[in-house]
C-alpha cells in the first residue's frame, strides 16, 4: 500500500522526524520565554485586547510547536487555521494566531475561566490588566464544573493522590497508579498547583505539556508549565474564580460590535441545547437603542466556522 506515493513506514519516519525536530527547536527556545500574554485592559465601553499576528512556518514546524510558542492552545491554532495539517504543515505557509480576545462577560475580577474557549483570564487586583493563558480542561464524563469559587491553597512541588474513581479507570487498563505520586517528572500536577474551593479541583501545571488547548483531564485545569510558574506567585490566596460556559462571546471596539466564535461544549451539541435563541437575543439586546443593525451573514459564518477570532457583526 502507498501514501501519497511514499511507503507508509517512510512516510511515519517523516512525521516523527519532524516532531522530533519540532521538540529540540522548541527546547533551544525555552529560554527565550513564549509571547506576552498581558495587556492593558481596555478604554471604558471596550472589550477587545491583543492583535491577530501571523508567523511562517519552517519545515520542522508542527502546530502544536507554534502554538506553545506563542501561548496558544492546540485546539485554538488549529480552529484559526482550517486546512492546515497541524502535524505537517509544511516550510512557507502563513499561520494566523487568534491572539485578538474579547473579554469574557462579568466582572473583571480574579481568574475568569471560559470553558469552551479553554482560555483563562486572570485580572490581577489594582493592576489595570489582564493575563491570560490556554488551559487543558476536563474531557466529556469528567467535565470541569461552571460556578464561583475561589483559591483556597497553593503548592509548590506539590504529590497527587489519585481519587479512586480515577484508580479504578487505570486499574482497568492494566496500568495500576500508586496511592500518592510524589513531586517529579511522573506527577500530572507539574511543579504547582492552585487548589479552588470546589472539592478536588484544582489548576494545576502538567508533565503533558501537549494536552493544553485540549479536553484530556479528569476534571482538573491544566496550564503550560511555564505559565503556571509564573501565574504562581502572582496569584494570592482568596482569589475569587468564576468558571463560565460561554462560547459564544460579544464585545465592543471602537463603536463597533464583535463577535468570538468557540465551538460549544460536545455535551452541549449532543443534548440538543439551543445556544444559538440566546446568541440572537443578546445580539439584538445589544445593538439596542444605536443606528448599527446586526449583520447575520456574518455571523452565521462565525457560528458555522468556530474560529475563535473576532469578527464585526455589524453594519450602519
Amino acid at each position: 500500500m502507498m501514501v501519497g506515493g511514499a511507503c507508509p513506514h517512510r512516510f511515519r519516519r517523516c512525521v516523527i522526524a519532524r516532531i522530533i525536530t519540532g521538540c529540540l527547536v522548541w527546547l533551544a527556545l525555552l529560554p527565550l520565554g513564549v509571547a506576552a500574554a498581558e495587556y492593558p485592559l481596555p478604554l471604558p465601553g471596550n472589550d477587545l485586547v491583543g492583535e491577530i499576528r501571523t508567523v511562517t512556518t519552517r519545515f520542522e514546524d508542527t502546530l502544536s510547536d507554534i502554538a506553545r510558542a506563542n501561548d496558544l492552545g492546540y485546539s485554538e491554532i488549529v480552529a484559526a487555521n482550517p486546512g492546515v495539517d497541524p502535524w505537517l504543515p509544511g516550510a512557507g505557509i502563513e499561520i494566523v494566531l487568534p491572539t485578538r480576545f474579547i473579554l469574557p462577560p462579568g466582572p473583571r475580577e480574579g481568574i475568569v475561566i471560559n470553558l469552551p474557549e479553554l482560555r483563562l483570564y486572570y485580572y490581577p487586583k489594582g493592576e489595570h490588566r489582564v493575563i491570560t493563558h490556554p488551559l487543558g480542561i476536563g474531557r466529556e464524563g469528567w467535565s470541569t464544573p461552571t460556578g464561583v469559587t475561589r483559591i483556597v491553597g497553593k503548592k509548590e512541588h506539590p504529590s497527587w493522590t489519585p481519587p479512586e474513581s480515577i484508580r479504578r479507570e487505570y486499574e482497568a487498563e492494566e496500568r495500576p497508579l500508586p496511592p500518592v505520586i510524589g513531586p517529579g517528572p511522573d506527577n500530572p500536577l507539574g511543579d504547582y498547583a492552585l487548589y479552588l474551593g470546589m472539592p478536588g479541583y484544582l489548576l494545576h501545571g502538567t508533565n503533558k505539556p501537549w494536552g493544553v488547548g485540549m479536553r484530556v483531564s479528569h476534571g482538573c485545569i491544566r496550564l503550560y508549565p511555564e505559565d503556571i510558574r509564573a501565574l504562581f506567585p502572582r496569584v494570592p490566596v482568596g482569589t475569587p474564580v468564576r468558571i463560565i460556559n460561554e462560547p459564544y462571546k460579544l464585545g465592543w471596539d471602537g463603536g463597533q460590535l464583535y463577535l468570538e466564535a468557540h465551538r460549544p461544549l460536545s455535551e452541549q451539541q449532543q443534548g440538543g441545547e439551543d445556544i444559538h435563541t440566546p446568541l440572537r437575543e443578546t445580539v439584538a439586546r445589544a445593538l439596542e437603542g444605536r443606528r448599527l443593525r446586526p449583520d447575520w451573514k456574518q455571523i452565521r459564518s462565525a457560528v458555522l466556522e468556530h474560529t475563535g477570532i473576532p469578527v464585526p457583526i455589524a453594519t450602519d
